[in-house]
């Protein structure tokens, strides 16, 4: 499965049509969860239903596509069903309780309610809410995909415009050559990644270096009076400035992800947990600013599309254990070099890369499946290939600032 996207170019009255589509969509899935709610038991057919009923009731619903109310419902189902299974896994803290949308930025439709044009460059959306033909520009060419493979498409709205998002169901997976190499990471602050090798890649710290134009332009909002026409475009160019860091960093986290799983054949990694570290308001901004969430999903990505092997390892003294002999060397964050008594001196994250390398090994038997330590509990580590989950690699559940 992927997902190509297209600028979707039209007129006001076309954009103020999706907007309205958009609001519409809001409507049903909290009107889905309000019904979940006040009703025990309440299943995913049921808010399935109800989206009948409220296009019944409603004729602003009613002119939506019926296949975009089900999509609705289904993503008010997704929260709850994962609402569920974070109670059946017990997992720490939040569960992550479904709650009621206060903003909503795409509508999802089905196999019906829309029609590409011969061309493959246009799309008409054909339900009541008048939307009506949109020319798409991108990259991308639909030529090669029939439209039974088109499974979903979705309109998104972004501070800089409109676009369009096609579900193709097909394999995309590419069979390469064994590169004979095996490589661990150890990401970090000073430099995004050491690797076991000792080669390191900058961070480019893209929020700091926009930070300074941030600034400024949150200030322009501050400086226009509420509910001005004036104060809508000011916030209009500060979430397009905060557009393009996200597009950054995002792109820098899949261009080195993709290089570095074509040329290993097996790439091992910590198995961290942002969400605690990003607890420390000293580091918060640098880790959230490095993007290693979006790293390690394009490396599982493009581990499955490759068929590569990607594995999470537990962070756990990588830094403080030597890599040459494997005793504790207690060490703070400020100190930077490895030094051990057996004569090896490393660099802090050098040492901690061969590790996570040497642990990725020991996890591995000799006919390709994978073993868990006996004396560590842990789960399955997932990749992302598309909208389905491929459980991949062992890892484990505790996690370490080091």
């Amino acid at each position: 499965m992927i997902i190509l996207e297209f600028k979707a170019y039209g007129k006001d009255y076309q954009y103020l049509a999706i907007d309205e589509a958009i609001r519409t969509v809001k409507f049903i899935r909290n009107s889905c969860l309000r019904l979940w709610l006040d009703n025990k038991g309440t299943g995913k057919y049921d808010l399935s239903k109800y989206c009948k009923t409220l296009a019944k009731q409603f004729s602003f619903a009613n002119e939506l596509n019926s296949t975009a109310r089900q999509a609705a419902s289904e993503r008010t189902w997704s929260s709850i069903a994962r609402f569920y299974d974070n109670c059946k896994k017990k997992i720490p803290g939040k569960k992550g309780f479904p709650k009621f949308k206060k903003h909503c930025r795409s509508i999802e439709y089905k196999q019906s309610g829309w029609k590409l044009y011969p061309d493959k460059k246009s799309i008409n959306f054909t339900d009541k809410k008048g939307i009506g033909k949109l020319k798409l520009k991108g990259t991308w060419d639909l030529w090669q995909f029939d439209k039974k493979q088109i499974k979903r498409v979705r309109i998104v709205k972004r501070a800089d415009g409109y676009y369009v998002q096609f579900c193709v169901a097909v394999n995309n997976n590419e069979q390469l050559e064994p590169s004979d190499a095996n490589i661990g990471l150890d990401v970090g602050l000073k430099d995004f990644y050491t690797d076991s090798r000792g080669q390191t890649e900058p961070n480019p710290r893209f929020y700091r270096r926009g930070e300074k134009r941030l600034k400024f332009y949150q200030r322009r909002v501050y400086q226009k009076n509420k509910g001005s026409a004036n104060r809508k475009k000011a916030i209009n160019r500060l979430g397009r400035h905060h557009l393009r860091i996200s597009r950054q960093r995002e792109e820098h986290a899949k261009r080195l992800a993709r290089c570095v799983v074509r040329s290993n054949d097996l790439v091992a990694y910590e198995d961290l947990r942002v969400k605690n570290l990003v607890k420390n308001h000293c580091l918060a901004k640098s880790i959230n600013d490095a993007g290693w969430y979006q790293f390690r999903k394009w490396l599982e990505h493009f581990g499955t599309k490759f068929s590569r092997v990607t594995v999470a390892v537990n962070p756990a003294y990588t830094s403080q254990n030597c890599s040459n002999c494997g005793k504790v060397v207690k060490k703070s964050l400020s100190t930077r070099t490895h030094v051990c008594k057996c004569g090896c001196q490393l660099d802090r994250d050098h040492n901690a890369a061969i590790n996570i390398l040497q642990r990725a090994l020991g996890t591995l038997g000799h006919n390709g499946t994978w073993i868990l330590d006996p004396n560590a509990s842990g789960d399955l580590a997932s990749t992302f290939p598309g909208s389905g989950l491929v459980k991949q690699a062992e890892s484990l559940r505790t996690s370490s600032c080091e």
